[in-house]
């Protein structure tokens, strides 16, 4: 599994990241990576996850450290 990161001042784990972004719980997660992108909102660190919030369904979500922006890669 991967290592805590800090996101919007707590630690969070990656399977908690991916329950911030998709806005409830997931099936299996992936580690955290740097997502190598500024925040549109406040210019802040994005991270990004890959996730598994259902059987048929493989998602990978970015989050703002510093701010309540988030997305997913659904069309």
């Amino acid at each position: 599994m991967s290592e805590n990161r800090v996101v919007q001042g707590r630690m969070v784990t990656a399977k908690k990241l991916a329950e911030i972004v998709e806005g409830d719980s997931v099936m299996e997660v992936d580690s955290i990576e740097e997502a190598d992108e500024e925040c549109p909102s406040c210019g802040g660190s994005v991270l990004a996850v890959t996730y598994m919030p259902s059987v048929t369904e493989l998602v990978t979500g970015r989050k703002c450290q510093d701010c309540d922006w988030s997305e997913t890669d659904r069309d």
